[in-house]
């Protein structure tokens, strides 16, 4: 045993330094969310041991705390796309896919979760993951059905309806209300334990072992107060999350994220994996980016008003995903941000929405919301005119939002502040990570591979880049495909 108060994932122990080993095993695998439970399974059913270090006292992590929608598709569809009359073409998910993370795009990296996306979607079933066959057709965040299918991005909106064909691609686990994350991680749970993979509950991942040229040999960790020295014969797979819980972090690296108001994911998302990985020489990259979201729908009727800056002027085709919305949101200039809409178009706001934006003002005329909101005297009036011109022929020749959505704007009015720190549910969580092929080896800086290191999910940056690209389903999606490449690479390791 170990014993030492200055241990930090910020710096890694030396192998030279240590004296005794108190646990071997092949795979040592940090978090027990998506992507552990995946690369526990996956390196367990490749024939190489596995144990799982878990912070909490018990399986979950992030995962179990989303509705854990899973982006899915391509290869002509999955059984769920087929029954319920869609044909995906691989090419239109990955342009899309593409065309979503921007300059960012891994194009390795999306390209293997496409084509291995059917494949994914069948090994999920094959665990015990239910799939209904049958789609919401409305606009939902999420399903609360159990319908198994649903848009869960920007696929029908403007440019990304230019560029592929769209597809409904979120797939939603066959169980009615926000239930989908802590069914999955119970299913996840009960694959785990049936193989009789070992699982150390509250159990802190303190820092690697490496030698003098940063090769991994192990991890330190902590079970009741006591450090305890982890040998591994083929590596490490960091799966300890993103960094959304530790404010001293968003302040260095995405520090607009501070203006949202929600953070999404569970106390371990401290960043410690990532400091861990870069304490060895694993380069973190994208970290000034992170999903964030406006949850304007439903009512989908708000799909119908428009968004309006301090100036007064539009800024956002508001029938792309609201996480898109949200993101050029926080681009704007300004201490305002309203959607306008009708009253008719309110509706039942205030017992369906998520949103939790305040009634900013209400007017009979154009003039009269504009003096309310105190808007730059004849710019919302301005605006509305020219909107209201070409919804009434289905148009919309700034931000080509879609015929569908675009009617004209009718009096009585009604502005909801959707200001950042003013009330509106902002949420969020953060996407940069360590840098790491599509197998999960970390990376330095230079791109080469740091021996007996692996990264998943959050911890790991993966296929979704930013969030005015971002899906629901996509980080799920990307914790479960990308922990499965990692164990399946740590097992294959000679």
């Amino acid at each position: 045993m170990t014993k030492s108060n200055k241990t930090s994932p910020n710096r890694a122990k030396k192998l030279s330094d240590i004296s005794q080993w108190d646990i071997e095993t092949d795979i040592a695998i940090i978090g027990f969310g998506g992507s552990g439970a995946c690369a526990a399974i996956e390196a367990h059913d490749a024939g190489s041991e596995a144990i799982i270090f878990e912070l909490a006292s018990a399986s979950g992590g992030s995962t179990a705390l989303s509705s854990a929608e899973i982006y899915m598709g391509g290869n002509g569809g999955t059984r769920v796309q087929q029954a319920t009359g869609h044909h995906d073409n691989t090419e239109d998910m990955f342009n899309y896919m593409m065309a979503a993370a921007g300059p960012q795009a891994d194009e390795a990296k999306v390209r293997a979760y496409c084509e291995g996306s059917l494949d994914h979607f069948n090994w999920l079933v094959d665990q015990g993951v239910p799939f209904k066959d049958s789609e919401l057709k409305e606009r939902a965040i999420m399903a609360l059905t159990d319908d198994g299918l649903l848009y869960t991005g920007s696929e029908k909106a403007w440019p990304f309806n230019q560029l592929a064909k769209p597809c409904p691609r979120g797939h939603n686990l066959e169980v009615e209300g926000d239930n989908g994350g802590p069914l999955f991680m119970k299913i996840m749970t009960e694959n785990v334990e049936k193989r009789g993979i070992r699982v150390e509950y509250e159990t802190r991942a303190l820092c690697l072992i490496a030698d003098q040229d940063n090769q991994v040999h192990g991890i330190v960790i902590r079970i009741n107060q006591q450090e305890i020295n982890v040998k591994t014969s083929k590596g490490v797979i960091l799966c300890a999350g993103g960094f959304v819980m530790n404010e001293e972090m968003l302040k260095k690296y995405a520090p607009r994220l501070l203006q949202c108001s929600g953070p999404i994911g569970n106390p371990g998302d401290t960043g410690s994996g990532i400091q861990m990985g870069m304490s060895v020489g694993g380069a973190a990259i994208n970290m000034d980016e992170g999903f964030v979201s406006v949850p304007f729908y439903p009512p989908g009727s708000l799909t119908h008003g428009i968004f309006i800056n301090a100036q007064g002027q539009r800024f956002i085709n508001e029938d792309c995903y609201h996480g898109r919305v949200g993101w050029h949101c926080l681009q704007q200039k300004g201490d305002r941000l309203y959607i306008i809409c009708g009253v008719e178009e309110y509706g039942d706001y205030e017992k369906v929405s998520y949103l939790g934006a305040q009634v900013a003002g209400t007017g009979e005329t154009i003039e009269e919301l504009e003096e309310e909101l105190n808007l730059p005297t004849g710019q919302l009036k301005h605006t509305m005119e020219f909107y209201n011109q070409h919804a009434a022929n289905g148009e919309d020749p700034l931000f080509h939002k879609t015929a569908e959505w675009c009617q004209p704007i009718e009096a009585p009015y009604v502005a909801l502040d959707v200001t950042p720190g003013r009330g509106a549910f902002y949420p969020y969580f953060t996407l940069g990570g360590l840098d790491t092929l599509p197998s999960g080896e970390v990376l330095t800086p230079g791109g080469e591979i740091i021996n007996g290191l692996y990264a998943a999910g959050r911890t790991a940056c993966g296929v979704p880049r930013r969030a005015a690209g971002y899906n629901s389903g996509m980080s799920v999606g990307d914790a479960t495909f990308s922990g499965r490449m990692a164990g399946k690479a740590a097992a294959a390791k000679a």
